[in-house]
């Protein structure tokens, strides 16, 4: 009997003669969490039933722990007071934050959560998103072309909220050292330009690394993540300078979509903003699986849920997501696909109002206007 021939290979596909059985298995996933699924008519049900599930396949669920909070510096900025603190989000993570104090009456005010991006670099971590002295030229110009040259975190001190921001594991004093490394590597405004490439260089390449550790350790890193983020709002609301019935979350990058499940997760989360990270996920398999990484997979997800469907969980909070046209790290029909699937979720809870999707000819930033635009979002829903 004649050998039937080779199926023809998917020239874009990035995982070759792999990528058909990749894309029917997704094909078939049934997503019977969706609220869009006819046996879902109640909001609180379906978030209860929905944030179960995806908090037990990140496989991490550490004891709660006293923060045991230890403030190491306090700098007048001007319009608000920064401190630099460390707590502790479970017993064996403790993470350097930065909490930015708005001067003038004593009251309990909004609050966001400033989630650092990727950006494949790692020296830095909230210093992305939080204004510092000295700061170092090389992330200077990070922020400039990421951000506008903004401190978005300060900018919204700025504007009347407390806002925190932490290090993600793997970024800034989380960072991965090895005890080899050469000394410039340990002192951060030590470092050369050549030395932060170098090192944000060597990052990328032991993430895989990382994450092996993780998995073989019977957690995810996205687990790691999103607890990290979840604890870091249970500290903020015990805050007495927060008012906890106005917290928000914003974020680019793996930032977005730290913020997408900040939101989704945590029914404390009133107002979000997502920059540079949303799509459906099966128009990613095809040509963007470096897009989701280890870090951001969380195992059996797509089975019960897309990822506009988490994002939807923070439904009747106020959404929005800005993407670029020109954002190389999703499909456009996979953008616009995930925007038309959360419109459905907040018309059918009866809220249309509280999602907007924006989408600018641009690349993968969060630039001023970008900013602007997020800052009058959060300010539509938090301030009173």
């Amino acid at each position: 009997m004649a050998t039937p021939p080779p199926a023809a290979i998917n020239p874009n596909a990035q995982m070759g003669s792999l990528f058909p059985f990749v894309r029917a298995t997704a094909d078939r996933a049934p997503q019977e969490l969706s609220f869009l699924n006819d046996r879902f008519t109640d909001v609180g049900a379906w978030q209860q039933e929905g944030r179960a599930k995806v908090l037990s396949l990140l496989q991490y669920s550490p004891p709660h722990c006293e923060p045991k909070v230890e403030i190491v510096e306090r700098v007048d900025c001007g319009e608000y007071i920064r401190e630099k603190l460390y707590f502790n989000t479970t017993p064996d993570i403790r993470v350097p934050a930065y909490l930015l104090l708005p001067k003038g009456e004593a009251k309990r005010r909004p609050a966001i959560v400033a989630l650092h991006d990727h950006g494949a670099f790692f020296v830095w971590g909230k210093e992305k998103v939080v204004a510092t002295e000295n700061e170092h030229p090389t992330l200077t110009e990070f922020k400039r072309t990421a951000y506008s040259g903004r401190s978005y975190g300060s900018e919204l001190a700025k504007r009347g909220y407390v806002v925190i921001a932490i290090d993600m594991f793997y970024w800034g004093e989380r960072r991965l050292q090895f005890a080899g490394d050469a000394p410039a590597w340990r002192n951060r405004d030590a470092m050369s330009a050549q030395d932060v490439a170098d090192f944000n260089r060597r990052s990328g390449a032991s993430a895989p690394l990382a994450a092996t550790g993780l998995f073989e350790a019977g957690v995810t890193w996205s687990g790691v993540m999103f607890m990290d983020d979840i604890r870091t709002v249970d500290y903020l609301a015990s805050r007495p300078e927060v008012d906890p019935e106005r917290i928000g979350c914003c974020g680019l990058s793996v930032g977005g979509f730290r913020s997408a499940h900040l939101a989704g997760l945590d029914p404390r989360i009133k107002a979000a903003v997502v920059v540079g990270w949303m799509s459906t996920y099966g128009s990613m398999l095809e040509d963007k699986l470096t897009s989701i990484g280890f870090m951001k997979v969380i195992p059996g997800l797509y089975r019960y849920m897309d990822l506009p469907d988490v994002v939807s969980l923070n439904v009747p909070g106020g959404l929005m997501i800005i993407q670029g046209t020109q954002d190389g790290l999703f499909t456009n029909a996979g953008v616009s696909a995930a925007y038309a699937k959360i419109a459905a979720v907040y018309g059918k809870a009866g809220v249309p109002e509280r999602f907007q999707g924006v989408t600018y000819d641009g690349p993968h930033e969060f630039n001023a206007e970008m900013q602007d635009k997020a800052f009058a979002w959060l300010d539509r829903w938090l301030q009173p």
